[in-house]
Formats: C-alpha cells, structure tokens, sequence
C-alpha cells in the first residue's frame, strides 16, 4: 500500500474500475494523493503488478462488516445426545423421544445411544430395535445419518434434521387469544356465583 510498494512500474485502476494504464509507481501515487485515496496492491504476483486507487480503511471496514454479517448468519450444528437402555420403559422412551424431537426441530443433530451392562451386549438386537423405533417415530423432521453401530459396550445412530423440519413457519400468534376469547366466554355460563 502507498509508499510500501517497491517495483518501479505498475498498472493502474481507477476507484470506478477502470483501467488507466501503465505507470511509474511515483506517478500512480501521486495520481491517488490527488483524489484524497490511496494506492493499493491488489495482484502482485501480475507484470507489472495491478494496484488500486481506493479507500483503504473504507475497504477494510467494509470487508470487516460483511464478515461478521456472514458469521451472524451461519447456524452452527450441536450434536446433542440421548441415552437410554436395551430395555427402555415405554413412558421413559417417550421422553427421550421428546427431547429427540425437540433437539432436531431446532436444527441440531441427535446421537442416540444404547447403553448396554453386562451380558446385555449379547442381544445387541433389543438395542437395535429400540433405535429404529426412535428412527420411525422422528422421520417426518429427521433423516438417519449414520446407521446403528457398535462401539464398545454402546450402540450409536446419528439422526440429522430434514432441511424443512429446521425452517418450519411459527403459528400464527392471532390463532390463539380467538380460541382464549370463546373459552371466556363460554366460562361465565356455568361458573362461579356472583358476589354483589
């Protein structure tokens, strides 16, 4: 930038981009200091090299913004986990199933995880069973990434949201008090006495 560039000659583009031509660098200089900007590098390795004329800090300050812009928008991906057992009672899968559910609607990823003791590790199938059953009752929001595997005394499956269960539309917040007003209103007719 400016006084830092060292070759003699470089090719020269205005701040519209156009492209002015081949000039000793004393004279791109010059031509930049005029217009209040500065000269910068842009294809060194280029013979002669290209330089700019433009607002430097601007350019930087510019460049800083839509980075952190890009920052703000990408969704970083958890991989949350739910543990049960081969022999998982119905109302507790329920719950994991609920957590499941919940992790990938918020666009996460879910490793479901059997935990086996012991001799249970001989009927790897109960644990098997149990992950697909998981995998049925979630594939309307969530693909099977990773299919069930063991690994040491644990079986794993990765579920990984679907595309549309991750930007699903909120309800509509009028739908609700419409529902809340009929329910008052129906509330009076066989309530509480009055008190005068």
């Amino acid at each position: 930038m400016n006084e830092q560039i060292r070759v003699r000659e470089v090719r020269v583009i205005s701040p519209e981009g156009e492209q002015l031509g081949i000039f000793p660098t004393h004279e791109a200089l010059r031509m930049a200091y005029e217009r209040n900007l500065d000269l910068v590098e842009v294809a060194p390795q280029a013979r002669p090299p290209v330089c700019r004329i433009m607002d430097y800090g601007k350019y930087k300050y510019e460049q800083a913004k839509r980075d952190r812009e890009a920052r703000r928008r990408q969704k970083i991906v958890d991989i949350k986990e739910v543990k049960m057992r081969p022999r998982i009672d119905q109302h507790d899968f329920e719950v994991k199933l609920r957590n499941a559910r919940r992790f990938l609607e918020d666009g996460d990823k879910v490793k479901a995880t059997i935990m086996f003791r012991g001799r249970e590790i001989v009927h790897a199938d109960l644990g098997r069973q149990v992950l697909e059953r998981l995998a049925k009752a979630v594939e309307d929001i969530a693909t099977v990434e990773r299919r069930p595997v063991v690994e040491g005394r644990n079986m794993t499956m990765v579920l990984a949201p679907r595309p549309q269960a991750a930007a699903r539309p909120e309800p509509r917040p009028e739908a609700r008090p419409a529902a809340q007003e009929a329910g008052n209103a129906a509330a009076p007719a066989g309530g509480e006495p009055r008190s005068t």
